[in-house]
């Protein structure tokens, strides 16, 4: 039969009912078998022409595997509508929908081709319209899904499923917001939870009918599960408050919520009390004040207390002063005079009453004038200074002699005194006077001292040197020889210190007391060369043996491996070893071990941009020979590392420093681990056992890391005070379990599922604060409105159980049932909400332990039990894709395909590469692994002769 007289195709539907699942081996075979005028196919609208299929062949140039240029994106059908699904890939002979594992017939395609004129590769486009009466149709626990296929004669290419849904919004909100009053600045919370729809409903929040934008009104702002939060409640945000959910098919509206920001009356100042209003006797006088600040608005309380104090008050009357009579004249003087006097007292002036007029002294001549006077007391006022009393204020004899008096005893004290300071002067240097003649000593060395002859005697006594000692304040230098100087074996200052102290260190090793690494026994050990270490190795392994079993199990897994290799699982922490086949020598056995650390203080000092990503681990024993690299899994809390995190792998020395081993996405040759980050676990790839964190700095300022919120309160409670504590914590599986542990030893028990925050590096704070207490049951002791954690010391990451406290006091001893809710929220941030609700007697069980790992009690696996893919089957995919293809489908598209082909450098310098992209697997997916995803991939990359389906039914 000729060539122009053959039709084939893939029969996809149609009227034979014959339906085939196209591969790239049975394409090649159709076309063998089209060439050669074996087989012949009737001509058929409903099958493909001869033209449509692919023109090349093994011995063509290899061709690469389509990709898609356009993947279908999720559908939804709204009311009776059908939607489109389209895609479009590059280079494809063909392309063609599936939908619930079944191949859509070629009618239902619309298939459109073009040749790309850059890269001269043929582009082709599909697009199917499924409609609500397909979808409905469909029973079974997944949705309607639709899946893009290519072909090249390289292989297939699927994109991802998309699927299709009838869209629906429900008419009842979950939850309404409710109508609040509240305070100024108070904090005020809107809950608002949308009706059930797909695709989800969008939410929006209106005031007073005008959308809310927070980032106009900073004032505003919308968590994640749609609940609007006013920071601190003004007068303006008294309105009308509407939650909106809306999606592709209907908007709906919630029940208004109406806020009122009430203001409770203040009392200004109080005035300056007035004068008493009696002049004379007992009256009062008064202070006011007004309730204008602020004064009481939209329903607030008015001012409690008084606007006006009254205080009673007594004004002293005044009591003018007058004279008494005067006395009698006094008998005549030596001068011719006599006086009287009077007093002021008849009554004293009192209370700021006037003082008497006039003289209190009277004088007059006794002898009529026969001889002369000295006028001191005068009636009459004259220009002459006087005295209060009425004289005049010109000296008397007694006056000068008292001045002259005065003056004679200044000069003598000033005479004793310079005598006594000569007297003192003299004791004080008479006895070195001349004792010592040379006075080198003050110069700065030792000299011969000569001592005088009349002082002879004191030579039979020792010198005080105590003396000279606290004289002389300088440098004191020998100048002389030795033999000059005076022998000091016997001082007291060469003793022995007490308590001293002394480190050894040798040049080879460095020996350090284990209690001042914090008691642990993954300080490092003195590097061996290989030789030493392999012959040393039971000694080696008794050692960690020893140690490893003196820490807490609940952080620690140990166990012996041989060359078969095995699986080191701390519970419930994220963290594991992976111990490849062949990783251990060939007759070798070493006693391993992974443990987490929990002290605050091994954790590594971060400057202020970085943060601490994952919990600090040890795996040992350190310095232990590898022939190929184990897998250390950590779990860590950056969110989006692909794109917003530049993280560092560090590696703690002997000594406690830490050290940068590798920036992750930098590797190069030589670097010697290879770090992989998946969204919640890294895998270090390492043939040197240590102790390793990661580090991460935010690029851009848009990184994010996970923290994890967990509320606790007591079990029961005895006293009136019941104690709220909020953990902040990375979000790893470790950080959650310490606390766990911890509140089980204090008596404590979860109050509501811990939940996940992204934590922003935008140094905005952690706020924490407490709604709705039922106040005519319980008061909160906090005196602010709410507390705040600083954003570094949320960010650092150096402290693990990070959280804050709110006490709540019940009125009464009766009550037994508390309830509120908690909104922690990063400032300008994300948050979160817990609905508390706990009763205060003892309950049997008091952790959730839903929260750990069903495989808690698995510590270690050895042997190939330890793996997933048997090792027969290892082997071979090794032997089969080691060796490179021209097609390219050998361990690089193995790389490509489970998405571990960022740097492949590193997996081409192993010896099988294969088996190291293998063990990787295997840590990523432990425990439950699923083999039937591993074999799809090795079909989509065209290679059967692994056998490897046949593994999928076994296990």
């Amino acid at each position: 039969m000729g060539k122009s007289g053959l039709r084939s195709g893939i029969a996809l539907g149609g009227r034979s009912g014959v339906r085939m699942c196209a591969t790239p081996g049975l394409l090649l075979l159709l076309l063998v078998l089209t060439h050669s005028g074996v087989a012949q196919v009737r001509d058929d609208d409903d099958f493909l022409s001869l033209s449509e299929l692919p023109e090349t062949f093994p011995s063509d140039p290899p061709e690469p595997l389509p990709h898609f240029l356009f993947e279908p994106e999720e559908g939804y059908i709204v009311k009776n509508r059908p939607t489109t699904l389209y895609c479009k890939a590059t280079p494809a002979t063909q392309i063609y929908f599936k939908c619930n594992s079944e191949w859509v017939h070629q009618k239902d395609h619309t298939v459109e081709e073009r040749v790309d004129e850059n890269s001269g590769l043929v582009v082709r486009e599909a697009s199917i319209e499924i409609s609500r009466q397909q979808v409905e149709e469909l029973f079974g626990p997944e949705d309607y899904w639709c899946q893009c296929v290519a072909w090249s004669s390289a292989g297939t290419t699927k994109s991802r499923k998309a699927h299709v849904r009838v869209a629906y919004l429900k008419k009842m909100f979950e939850q309404e917001p409710l109508g609040k009053e509240v305070s100024l600045e108070q904090e005020v919370l809107l809950q608002c939870r949308p009706p059930e729809g797909i695709p989800a409903a969008e939410v929006e929040w209106l005031k007073n009918e005008e959308i809310i934008d927070p980032a106009e009104d900073r004032n505003f702002y919308i968590t994640v599960d749609h609940n609007l939060i006013i920071k601190q409640a003004r007068l303006s945000d008294t309105a009308n408050y509407t939650c909106v959910a809306k999606n592709i098919v209907a908007k709906r509206r919630s029940t208004t919520a109406t806020v009122i920001v009430y203001v409770n009356g203040g009392w200004s100042t109080w005035t300056e009390w007035s004068v008493c209003n009696s002049r004379c006797g007992r009256g009062f006088q008064k202070r006011t004040r007004s309730c204008t600040n602020p004064a009481p608005l939209n329903g607030g309380l008015p001012c409690d207390g008084q606007a006006i104090q009254k205080l009673s008050c007594t004004t002293l009357c005044t009591v003018d002063g007058d004279w008494t009579e005067w006395t009698k004249w006094s008998a005549c003087g030596t001068e011719c005079t006599q006086w009287r006097r009077r007093e002021c007292n008849n009554p004293v002036p009192q209370n700021g009453g006037k003082d008497c007029e006039g003289l209190v002294l009277q004088s007059q001549n006794c002898t009529d004038g026969l001889c002369m006077q000295s006028s001191l007391f005068q009636k009459s006022t004259e220009p002459k200074e006087k005295s209060d009393l009425g004289f005049t204020s010109a000296p008397s004899t007694d006056d000068v002699a008292l001045y002259v008096g005065i003056v004679i005893a200044v000069i003598m004290c000033l005479v004793i005194s310079v005598i006594v300071a000569l007297f003192v002067y003299r004791k004080t240097h008479r006895d070195f006077d001349s004792d010592i003649i040379d006075t080198s000593a003050l110069n700065g060395g030792f000299q011969s001292v000569n001592i005088k002859s009349a002082r002879s005697a004191d030579l039979l006594t020792a010198p005080d040197l105590t003396n000279a000692a606290a004289m002389y304040r300088g440098p004191v230098y020998a100048l002389h020889d030795v033999s000059d100087k005076i022998p000091m074996t016997n001082s007291p200052l060469l003793d022995p210190l007490p308590n001293l102290k002394i480190k050894v260190y040798n040049s080879s090793s460095l020996v350090t007391p284990q209690d001042e690494l914090g008691g642990d026994f993954t300080s490092k050990l003195s590097p061996k060369i290989t030789q030493s270490l392999l012959d040393n190795s039971d000694t080696m392994n008794l050692r960690n043996q020893t140690l490893a079993r003196t820490r807490d199990p609940s952080c620690t897994a140990h166990g012996s491996f041989n060359n078969q290799g095995g699986h080191l699982i701390v519970p419930n922490s994220g963290v594991s070893l992976l111990v490849p086949a062949g990783a251990v020598p060939p007759g070798r056995v070493y006693e391993m071990y992974v443990t987490v650390h929990r002290k605050d203080s091994l954790r590594p000092l971060v400057e202020d941009i970085q943060t601490v990503l994952s919990p600090v681990v040890s795996c040992g024993p350190p310095g232990a020979l590898l022939t190929r690299p184990v897998i250390l899994t950590i779990h860590h809390c950056a969110d989006n590392v692909q794109e917003d995190w530049l993280i560092q792998l560090k590696n703690q020395l002997a000594l406690g420093e830490w050290e940068d081993v590798v920036v992750v996405g930098e590797e190069n040759f030589t670097t010697p681990c290879y770090v992989q980050m998946d969204s919640e676990a890294c895998h270090i790839l390492t043939e040197t056992l240590g102790t390793y964190c990661l580090v991460g700095q935010s690029v851009g300022k848009a990184a994010a890391k996970r923290l994890k919120l967990a509320v606790f309160g007591p079990v029961s409670c005895t006293t009136l005070d019941y104690h709220i504590r909020v953990y902040c914590l990375d979000d790893t599986q470790d950080a959650l379990k310490e606390v766990l542990q911890m509140e089980t030893q204090m008596g404590g028990k979860l109050l509501d599922e811990p939940k996940t925050l992204n934590f922003k590096d935008s140094t905005h704070n952690l706020r924490l604060s407490i709604h709705d207490v039922p106040h005519t049951l319980w008061k909160s002791k906090l005196i602010a409105k709410y507390q705040e954690i600083p954003f570094y010391q949320v960010w650092s990451g150096s402290q693990r159980s990070l959280h804050c406290t709110f006490t709540l006091e019940r009125l009464s001893a009766a009550i037994t049932e508390v309830s509120c809710k908690l909104c922690v929220r990063q400032v300008e941030g994300e948050g979160q909400i817990f609905q508390l609700s706990s009763t205060l007697e003892e309950e049997l069980q008091c952790i959730d332990t839903s929260l750990m790992d069903p495989a808690s009690n698995i510590t270690t696996l050895v042997g190939p039990n330890a793996f997933r893919i048997p090792l027969s089957i290892r082997q071979k995919l090794c032997g089969s894709l080691d060796a490179p293809q021209t097609r390219g489908n050998d361990w690089r598209m193995l790389a490509h395909k489970l998405n571990l082909d960022r740097y492949l450098n590193y997996f081409a310098t192993k010896s099988s590469p294969t088996g190291v992209i293998l063990d990787l697997w295997e840590a990523q997916h432990f425990p439950d692994g699923d083999l039937n995803e591993l074999a799809a991939v090795l079909e989509e990359m065209g290679r059967h002769d692994s056998n490897f389906s046949t593994i999928t039914t076994e296990h």
